[in-house]
Parts: C-alpha cells; structure tokens; sequence
C-alpha cells in the first residue's frame, strides 16, 4: 500500500539511497555534556603547615615562606590547618587570606592532633610536591628548595634531619633515644623520624594514611608501602614565641605509636607470625623449664610439689599456646578481607 500525496509532502524529500524506516523520531545532534569528573588541577608546590596557637609567628612565617617561594618562579599554595586553635590564630590566617592568593586555609572545631591535620591536609593538597612544616618558626622555609631538589634524585619522600637543634637537653637527649630505637626496630636508616620539616610527592600523601599519633612515623608507614625515603640536614633554629605544645608524656605514646606502626604495616597481612614467634618462644622456654625439672625429679634429685619454677613452666607454655592461638585468628580475619585489600600500585603498563 503506498502513501497518499499528502502524506508523501509531510514527509519531506527522501535521500537518495536506502530509505529509513517510517515512524522513527529523529534524534536530535548529541551536544558535549560537561565532564563530571575533570581532571584535577595540580600545582607545582604545597606547603602544608599543621598549627595550634601560633598567632605571633604565622605573619613572619607568611612572609619567609613567600619570600622563598616566589624565588623558586613556581605554582604554589600555602595551607594552614588551625587545629582548634584558642587564640587569635585563625584571625591572623583570614587577614592574610585577604592580601595573599596562595593562602588557603582549614579549621578545626577542636583540638584534633597534629595527625590529623595532616591527614586532611594531605587530602586537600593539591601539589606534585608537597613540604609539610611547623608554624613556630623552628623550621627554615629557606630549606624548600633543597628538599625539592633532594626528590629529584629519586626519593619519595624526603625527612629533615636536624642535626643541631636548639631546644632544651629535656628533648634532645629523648628524641636520640626514641629515633634510635625506631631505627633499631624499623630498619630506616634516618636520623630524625619525627622533624616536622618534610618533603613528599604527591604520591606518598595520597597513599599514606595517617591516623592516632602516627605522624611521627609517616617514613615508617611510606616505606612499608614501597616508597624510597631520604634525609637531608636542615638548620634548625630556636622557638622565639610561645612554648611547645608535647610535653613528656608523648614518648610514652611515641613508643606504643610505634608497636601501632610496626604491627598495621609489617604484621597487618601476616599476624600470626607476630603472635605465633612469641608465642613459640614462650612455648619452648617452658617446655625446656620443665622438662629439666622432671628429669631432676625422675633422677630423684628434686621435688616437683614445692619447685614454684614447675609452675612458672606451665604457665609458659599456656601463654605461648594462647598467643599462637591469637596469630591463628588474626589470620582468619586477614583472610577475610584479603579480598577487599588495597595495594599501593606505582605503575600499570598496558
């Protein structure tokens, strides 16, 4: 059956070649919908500056740091994370806000930790390379440049070292200590785990989590995700205002932060060789204990009633059997999400 005229004329003229079906609605040209997700903007440089009650120091720092940075004829953004601060911190940040573009700013509703200004701060860092310094004008800002060309010598992450500082014996003679024994236990040979004075690329403050106190082991925890740290030696100057914010109860923290650290990077995916050394140690060392004692006994040398160093024996073993029984869980519960587990990838070549 073929169309009336009339009907042929609403239809408009027909291209040569196939014809298209009838009663299909047209579609209209397909404009370029806006991307959702756009790629992000990357600066050349993040200075990332955790503070709590800094209000004297910040406009001194603001202008050291921008007397280096604009030396260096690169991108960069200033972000201060005001952890809570009391006092006139935040004020001080918003007037330099106003006469500085660079100048971004995070607040906190209370005193979180330093660990956790980093960690958001690592999260708003948009830097291929980002310096991570205190705001008490201890740390040089004249060190940027050589930290950033310390990276480039194929470093991830780069920790300032300083070698002669200017605080009180009470903190020095500490802090030897406490990097010592994190050298000892960790095996990273650097001198000054804890130096607020860093250099990261982008890579590292993407992939490192930092969460509690473990802030003072951030080159612990990227050098078990397979990151290449360094060190370099940076000056060192003495606090001209105000007066530290750690007292002595942080290296008593530092080293239970440091079994924290040990144990989620080194043991997390296998427990129970934690668990299960310590507890093979402890199995044996009774076991010996005891078996000497019933030897003695079997000889007729000894009592085995009144010997307390019997029962110290079977206690040994009964621990050493509840820890391997510990590391058996912990890897039941590895196992169990193991597949949801997350790896640091570097490349993916296709």
């Amino acid at each position: 059956m073929t169309d009336t005229p009339a009907q042929q004329a609403a239809a408009g003229p027909a291209p040569t070649g196939q014809q298209p079906p009838r009663n299909v609605p047209q579609q209209r040209p397909r404009q370029n919908a806006p991307q959702r997700n756009q790629q992000q903007q990357w600066t050349d440089l993040s200075v990332l500056i955790p503070l709590y009650n800094e209000d004297e120091s910040l406009k001194e720092l603001h202008q050291q740091l921008r007397s280096t940075l604009n030396r260096m004829n690169i991108r960069y953004e200033l972000l201060f994370i005001d952890d809570g601060s009391t006092d006139r911190s935040f004020q001080v940040l918003r007037d330099l806000k106003r006469m500085d573009k660079h100048v971004k700013i995070v607040r906190f509703r209370r005193n979180y930790g330093k660990s956790a200004a980093l960690a958001v701060g690592f999260e708003k860092a948009q830097g291929n390379v980002v310096i991570t310094m205190d705001a008490d004008l201890q740390d040089d800002p004249a060190e940027i440049p050589a930290l950033r060309r310390k990276l480039d010598e194929g470093y991830d992450l780069v920790s300032g070292w300083k070698k002669v500082r200017h605080d009180p014996i009470t903190k020095t003679w500490p802090s030897r200590f406490f990097n010592f024994v994190t050298r000892l236990m960790t095996g990273i040979k650097i001198h000054d785990f804890n130096c607020g004075l860093k250099a990261y690329r982008r890579d590292v403050v993407k992939t490192v989590k930092v969460y509690g106190e473990l802030h003072r082991y951030i080159p612990v925890l990227a050098h078990w995700e397979g990151f290449r740290i360094g060190e370099l030696p940076v000056q060192h100057r003495a606090r001209r205002y105000g007066k530290t914010k750690f007292g002595l109860g942080r290296f008593w923290k530092g080293f239970l932060d440091l079994l924290t650290a040990l144990f989620t990077t080194r043991y997390l995916r296998r427990p129970l060789h934690l668990f299960g050394g310590i507890g093979l140690l402890t199995v044996i060392a009774g076991i010996v204990v005891d078996t000497v004692l019933v030897v003695q006994w079997f000889l007729g040398l000894t009592s085995l009633g009144n010997r307390p160093l019997f029962f110290a024996g079977l206690v040994l073993i009964v621990i050493g059997v509840q820890f391997i029984s510990i590391g058996l869980l912990g890897e039941m519960i590895s196992k169990t999400r193991a597949l949801s587990e997350e790896y640091a990838i570097r490349d993916f070549i296709k």
